[in-house]
């Protein structure tokens, strides 16, 4: 494992994989970290502080974090005079498991998001968003505490995959002719219009089900909702339906049950151990997560579905600051904060870390090291009873003390069961 410009720590170990695709997770696993850019550094920070606190307390000394920092976005262009330099890439592959904080992406013409390249170099094709309450945050909606679901992205195809041409350029001209006199299609479409193409594939769509499902299996799950417009787009929203239903007959139909087959065979009650499989037009789901979010339990969706609907669940429970998220493939695991970066924050040891906080919960579940993860979230429920938080919650919570990022680092280390 050589690098243009890093060492990696000498005194952790890489984590593997075996054959049988197990994690092989040694007692010193070194974990590439990218702070950020914006509040990165500030809340990269109180997350290191809580979680190395919560594995000290568990277990003793006996296992540690190694943290290796690598990098992306502000500091690599300082670093490397590149975004994403390929030393990041490289220690991501290289160690398997990884932390990052918000990064910045220009808006218009140049450079892609960062995020969003991270994801496709490394084929992380699953978004993992888990939606939860926490007792006493404020809430926009009478009852926060029926959310508790886990959207399931995909995070490679759709519009993450989009191909566009400019309004007015000839290539959109010669794709807009061809539609209308090659293809016998598209006699409504305007001249000036922009065109856009979004690829949405049966493998992409599998991978996503297969992954979603295991997961299920792996948390005890009950339902899996494929959310989609098949009603106006059949043979790409109408196909990811589709394809998720095979999926789940073809190689889980043992422990799983559509819901048409629970209403026809079982009464409306199913079966003891199975998961139930359904599906719901993606604008009808925005609503059910508002008025009925106990009946479900993970949401399978395409790209731009579970962007909106991940964001639209975290403001229910209280933003995204309290929002975790992994991107995930058969070979590596990205763990996220799931908002920006917050850039006029920057230094101001200001901002909630709790959505970084809670990626580096979903981490260590991944590592299997459930004991500190469960530590850390009843720290953060300590520190949010004891009503001294960062000013985003402090806002929503009558009689609450606004306190710093590190402070309220150090108020979820307090209150470590």
């Amino acid at each position: 494992m050589s690098y243009e410009k890093l060492t990696p720590p000498s005194d952790g170990e890489t984590i593997t994989v075996s054959r049988s695709g197990k994690l092989q997770v040694p007692d010193r696993p070194i974990i590439p970290m990218i702070d950020g850019d914006g509040i990165g550094p500030d809340i990269s920070r109180a997350s290191r502080r809580v979680i190395d606190a919560a594995v000290e307390k568990y277990f003793g000394g006996q296992k540690k974090i190694v943290w290796f920092q690598v990098f992306a976005g502000a500091a690599a262009i300082a670093k490397y005079n590149d975004v994403l330099p390929k030393d990041t890439l490289d220690a991501i592959k290289n160690h398997i498991v990884a932390l990052k904080g918000p990064l910045t992406t220009p808006v218009g013409g140049g450079i892609r998001s960062l995020n969003v390249t991270l994801r496709q170099e490394l084929d992380l094709y699953a978004c993992v968003r888990p939606v939860r309450y926490f007792r006493g945050v404020g809430s926009p909606v009478k009852k926060p505490q029926l959310m508790d679901i886990v959207i399931y992205r995909e995070n490679t195809e759709d519009v993450y995959a989009g191909i566009e041409w400019e309004k007015g350029t000839p290539e959109a001209q010669k794709i807009i002719q061809f539609l209308k006199t090659q293809m016998g299609v598209g006699k409504n479409l305007r001249d000036d219009a922009g065109i856009g193409i979004k690829p949405m594939s049966e493998t992409g769509t599998k991978r996503l089900m297969r992954h979603a499902i295991r997961y299920a299996i792996k948390h005890k799950r009950t339902s899996i909702t494929l959310v989609h417009k098949g009603n106006i787009m059949k043979y790409t929203e109408g196909a990811f339906r589709q394809w998720g239903y095979e999926l789940a007959r073809e190689e889980f139909g043992g422990v799983t049950v559509t819901e048409e087959e629970v209403f026809k065979n079982h009464g409306g009650t199913p079966p003891k151990g199975k998961i139930v499989i359904k599906d719901r037009i993606a604008d009808s789901m925005f609503q059910q997560i508002l008025l009925r979010p106990d009946e479900y339990d993970i949401l399978a969706t395409p790209n731009l579905n579970g962007d909106y609907l991940s964001d639209a669940s975290a403001a229910t429970v209280g933003g995204l600051g309290m929002a975790p998220g992994a991107n995930m493939g058969d070979a590596y695991a990205l763990f996220e904060a799931t908002h920006g970066s917050a850039p006029k924050y920057a230094d101001l040891d200001k901002v909630n870390p709790g959505s970084l906080l809670l990626s580096g919960v979903m981490m260590l579940e991944y590592m299997g090291w459930t004991k500190p993860a469960k530590a850390i979230v009843k720290g953060i429920q300590g520190a949010i009873k004891s009503k001294r938080v960062t000013y985003d919650l402090a806002r929503q919570m009558k009689g609450a003390t606004e306190v710093k990022t590190s402070e309220f680092a150090e108020e979820i280390v307090r209150h470590l069961p």
